[in-house]
């Protein structure tokens, strides 16, 4: 159903993708601890009028897996979708990204604006909100606890233990039922068993400033983001699955602020995993933005 093919970018990266469809580049950037294949549901519906692309960002499934945590912080993980986008020749284009890819997706459409016609986020917040909230607000600081325990070196022992059955538990066990649950639990035990892969998505946590501080210089250093720098002025659809038990919706309040042209629908029943809990739904509201 989908071909796929991988980028040789020029800062080294090699990326792997899936694609379908032809005509305006549609670009999907999944999150932790996924890969192109959270985003099936969405090939399958935008091929029919873009070329709809996602990727597996450095790290994950079968693309680049550098060892440093600093290869992967931001500035990097923003250049190479601005190089992928090059390589795929699709400028301007329209981004859909989830989780950790939200939030290179926030950083992307600031820096670079001229690369998009419209932006979509799934349950990511704003660097400038999340910050705010991990600085001011217990219940996020509570709910980001988590994110102590994948920057720490023990995570890659204790998310893989019995065969990664707390990442499954954590994520696929969330979603899937029925028929299809099997191979959905085996697409992600494969791509979560790639070599590196695993510490790869981890690093995302270890080089990101964006987490709980641990003192109050750490609390200053989140309160001095530039806004003017993260500001965006991409038009902007933000769909947040407000049972989400990891991102609270406090992290929406202020975003008007930040964002040029905003438009952003709530999904009262959805959790952080709304695109696969409600895909045909998810699908609709993105047609009706575009």
């Amino acid at each position: 159903m989908f071909n796929h093919a991988y980028a040789e970018l020029p800062d080294g990266m090699r990326l792997h993708y899936a694609e379908a469809g032809s005509g305006p580049l549609m670009l999907f950037v999944h999150g932790f601890p996924e890969f192109w294949y959270e985003w099936k549901d969405q090939l399958a519906e935008f091929s029919s009028d873009h070329r709809a692309v996602a990727l597996d960002m450095r790290g994950y499934n079968l693309s680049s897996k550098p060892q440093r945590v600093e290869d992967y912080r931001a500035k990097h993980l923003v250049e190479d979708l601005r190089l992928l986008i090059d390589h795929l020749g699709g400028r301007p284009c329209v981004m859909v990204a989830h989780d950790w890819g939200g939030a290179v997706a926030w950083s992307f459409a600031a820096a670079h604006p001229e690369y998009l016609r419209k932006l979509v986020i799934i349950n990511a917040p704003h660097p400038m909100l999340f910050a705010r909230e991990l600085v001011r607000n217990p219940a996020q600081q509570k709910a980001s606890a988590y994110m102590n325990l994948f920057r720490a070196d023990k995570a890659e022992r204790v998310l893989s233990e019995d065969g990664f059955r707390r990442l499954v538990a954590m994520t696929v066990d969330q979603w899937a039922s029925g028929d299809g649950a099997d191979q959905e639990r085996a697409a992600y035990l494969a791509a979560w068993s790639q070599p590196g892969a695993l510490t790869g998505g981890l690093n995302y946590y270890r080089a990101s400033p964006l987490h709980p501080p641990e003192d109050e210089v750490a609390a200053q250093k989140l309160s001095r983001l530039d806004a003017q720098r993260l500001r965006v002025e991409v038009p902007t659809l933000v769909i947040w699955g407000e049972r989400d038990q990891a991102l609270l919706p406090g992290n929406l309040d202020g975003l008007e602020q930040h964002v040029a042209a905003l438009t952003v629908h709530r999904v009262p029943d959805g959790s952080h995993w709304v695109v696969h809990e409600r895909p045909e739904y998810v699908n609709r509201i993105i047609r009706q933005f575009l």
